[in-house]
């Protein structure tokens, strides 16, 4: 089910909380047609009953075999996450498996969900070892010569989308975001002239999502 003139994109963490919100965003587009990435077949149900394409992948193992089984992705967004279980098995190498899969198929423009506080880890007082995973794995990402950008939100919850977030390349301070909220923000920066090559964080605030991105990619342009 890919469209013509439309961008495919594929999803890691397709399952997930977060990773739903994105999938059923990018359905809702006129721009993105989502494939949804899934560790287990009895997962692939509930983007079946939506007509959403999907594929099996397990980012503990090979990841090259899921570009093979799909006919064309353009862009790629990481939204996997182990809930702290196996934060270096997934945050971490399944994150550089994913990012060297998309360096060889040429991917267009691959967008990280990251964390605040994974640029100084070690100043954390909670989270160290899951902060530190995705510290490397967004420093992979920056190295590998790809397209990217790294979104860092503060803490997550499952209120209603409040549709207004406050954007830098750093707060100094902390907060919390609606799940879809940043979904929303994750969407949106798979544009082609939204954050291109570049790290921000982001949390509940009275600015609309599409202005401040605008905003942000305008002054790192």
């Amino acid at each position: 089910m890919l469209f013509l003139g439309m961008e495919n994109i594929l999803v890691a963490g397709a399952n997930g909380t977060t990773g739903k919100q994105i999938v059923n965003l990018l359905k809702e587009s006129q721009y993105f047609n989502p494939i949804a990435m899934v560790r287990k077949e009895e997962q692939k149900e509930y983007f079946k009953a939506k007509q959403i394409d999907t594929v099996l992948g397990d980012l503990e193992g090979d990841v090259d075999k899921v570009f093979n089984k799909i006919e064309n992705v353009d862009k790629v967004l990481f939204a996997a996450g182990s809930g702290g279980k196996k934060v270096v098995e997934v945050d971490q190498e399944g994150a550089k498996r994913l990012i060297d899969a998309s360096k060889e198929n040429n991917i267009k423009k691959f967008v990280m969900l990251s964390s605040m506080g994974a640029d100084k880890p070690e100043e954390a007082e909670q989270l160290q070892e899951y902060l530190k995973a995705k510290h490397n794995a967004d420093e992979y990402l920056k190295e590998s010569g790809l397209n990217y950008s790294i979104v860092r939100p503060g803490s997550l919850t499952n209120k209603e989308p409040h549709n207004q977030i406050e954007l830098q390349e750093k707060l100094n301070k902390r907060g919390e975001i609606s799940r879809n909220d940043v979904a929303q923000t994750l969407v949106r920066t798979l544009n082609d002239d939204v954050a291109n090559k570049a790290t921000f964080e982001i949390i509940k605030g009275d600015t609309l999502i599409g202005e401040a991105l605008d905003k942000f990619s305008t002054v790192n342009a």
